[in-house]
This record gives C-alpha cells, sequence and structure tokens, in this order.
C-alpha cells in the first residue's frame, strides 16, 4: 500500500478558520496562520486552506491568506475557492500555493482542468469533487457545486473519470452527507471514485475517530486523509492518527 499522508483543512470565511456541518452551521475555528504553523509542528504532510465562501460571493481567493499562510509552513499547500481561470491559478500560485483545487470551475469549463495540468503540472492541480446521494445517477452519487448549494445534475463518479482523462492530479471527493458530522468518511463514495481513477485520492468529509482514519486508507482507497473539526477542536492530534495508522500497519511519514 501507499504511503499515507494527513492533511488538516482550513476552512477559510472572512478571515477565520471555520468549519461546518453538511456545509453548514458554520463556527469559528480560530487564526488561519496560527492553525497553519501548529499543524506543521504537529506533523502535518501537507495542508489545504479553501475559501468555501469565495465562489457563493463570486470572488476570487483571497491573496493576502494564502501569502500568509505559506509563509510560515514548509509543507506543501493546495489551495480552493473562487479559483476559475488559468490567471487566477497563477496568481495563488504565485502568492505560496504549492497546488490549487478548482471544483465550480472546473464543472464549467472542463478545458480549464487540462490547460492548468499543461501549462503548471498534473500534479500542480487537484479537482475537488463534492457530491450527494442521488438514486437517480447511475453511481447514486450526484455531484454538487457552489459550495455544496446546487445539484450539477451530473454523475459524481463519472466526473471523476473524466477529471483524469483531463490531466488532474489529485481528485478531493467530500460527502456532503458527511461533512463535519464526525460520523466517518463516507467510504462507498471514496472508493467508488478510487476505482475509477489511478490518481491520488484525498478522503474528506467526516472523521471523528482514529478508525476512521484507517477505513479511508483500507477500504476506501484513498492516500491522503484530510479532516478539519477533530484536528481544529484538538479532539484528535496528527501524530496520533499516525501512530495509530503504524500500529495497523499502514506506512507513515515521520
Amino acid at each position: 500500500m501507499d504511503t499515507i499522508r494527513i492533511m488538516p483543512c482550513l476552512d477559510m470565511k472572512d478571515g477565520r478558520v471555520v468549519k461546518g456541518v453538511h456545509f453548514v452551521d458554520i463556527r469559528d475555528a480560530g487564526d488561519p496562520v496560527e492553525n497553519a504553523a501548529f499543524y506543521q509542528e504537529e506533523g502535518a504532510d501537507e495542508l489545504a486552506m479553501l475559501d468555501i465562501a469565495a465562489t457563493l460571493e463570486n470572488r476570487k481567493t483571497r491573496l493576502e491568506w494564502v501569502k500568509q499562510v505559506s509563509s510560515v509552513i514548509q509543507i506543501p499547500l493546495t489551495v480552493g475557492g473562487g479559483i476559475s481561470s488559468l490567471e487566477d491559478i497563477e496568481l495563488v500560485l504565485e502568492a505560496g500555493a504549492d497546488r490549487v483545487s478548482m471544483n465550480s470551475a472546473a464543472v464549467n469549463n472542463p478545458e480549464l482542468v487540462r490547460e492548468a495540468a499543461r501549462l503548471h503540472g498534473a500534479e500542480t492541480v487537484t479537482v475537488a469533487i463534492d457530491a450527494r446521494r442521488n438514486s437517480k445517477m447511475p453511481s447514486g452519487f450526484e455531484l454538487v457545486v457552489s459550495g455544496g448549494t446546487k445539484p450539477a445534475g451530473m454523475d459524481a463518479i463519472e466526473w471523476a473519470r473524466q477529471c483524469q482523462d483531463l490531466g488532474a492530479g489529485t481528485v478531493l471527493p467530500t460527502s456532503m452527507d458527511g461533512d463535519g458530522t464526525k460520523n466517518g468518511y463516507d467510504i462507498d463514495f471514496t472508493r467508488a471514485v478510487a476505482d475509477v481513477v489511478d490518481l491520488p485520492v484525498v478522503a474528506s468529509g467526516g472523521a471523528g475517530k482514529l478508525e476512521d482514519f484507517y477505513e479511508a486508507a483500507t477500504e476506501g482507497g484513498a492516500t491522503v486523509l484530510l479532516a478539519a473539526s477533530v484536528f481544529h477542536f484538538r479532539t484528535i492530534r496528527i501524530n496520533e492518527v499516525k501512530e495509530y495508522l503504524k500500529g495497523r500497519g499502514l506506512t507513515v511519514i515521520y
């Protein structure tokens, strides 16, 4: 099995880290720069920062947030939210991000994924795939865009396959049914995505206990395990996750 990487996620709104449940019921989770520095010290392998209101507010990612956070870490930083053009991608990378994450913009303009991968390399391009269960879709999962507010009328698993064909280097599936609930990752959704791509899959949405991380890797097929609530509110520490995974036979980075 591949080496498992741990990725805390800073969901950003109004300059603060926030966390919700099912993408709503938002509460404050601290200062982004302090959190980023803390996670670097804790042993995080990567960090994600998502400007969760950018698309809804029809604006770009706040570049000053990217600059501030990137200045205090050496681990790879993935930035998403409001990235909808090649110029946006360039500005975010110049501000200190190592990778960009696109969601709504990729769905609206799939060629953006192809062009970004061509210009900056596949490893720079992550496509975030938000979905919720819908029995009318062939896979049972419907793609959702605009910060989880709009059903896209597309099958989420078929879209994951297309993302690989377009040149994306990573896919980040988040189940809206599980987001923030701490009831465990949506293993069925994560596995369904992992089964149709040969890319790193980032498990996201719902981590609540140590076993959840193990299941996401072994049953879900994810190689990067993203979590927010349990890390922000110090319910679980990153080194606890790594020790647990190592104890169960998985390879982690120290």
